[in-house]
């Protein structure tokens, strides 16, 4: 039977698509400018979850999505980050049986969420 083998890409607008682009790629490691914005991820989980439309768990009211990466190290990467100027927005965050989280921002106020799976 058909399936759908994850998820093929992620879209949406900017005020200045080039230099957020460039944004991902520097600090993130995400998709190649050269490349029309392809990059090779690790097998591992994914989550697809609708919030209800009116969670404060995305920050700004308007705001209708929010990206989330694994990482293998959240606290090696998150120095990274800090090394380069990029601060979190929310601090680290424990779940058992989920993993660890923090949040950041990108430099048009667009939330990611950094997650170390367990």
């Amino acid at each position: 039977m058909p399936k759908i083998t994850g998820i093929g890409g992620t879209f949406f607008r900017a005020k200045d698509p080039q230099a957020l682009a460039t944004w991902y790629e520097t600090h993130l490691g995400v998709g190649e400018v050269a490349n029309n914005g392809q990059w090779m991820q690790e097998a591992g989980p994914s989550v697809f979850s609708p919030f209800k439309q009116d969670t404060d768990y995305f920050g700004r009211p308007e705001q209708m999505f929010m990206l989330n990466f694994r990482v293998d190290d959240l606290k090696g990467f998150l120095a990274k980050l800090e090394s380069e100027g990029i601060k979190p927005v929310k601090e680290f965050e424990h779940y058992d049986g989920i993993g660890a989280f923090v949040r950041i921002e990108d430099p048009e106020g667009n939330p990611i969420e950094l997650w170390q799976a367990e």
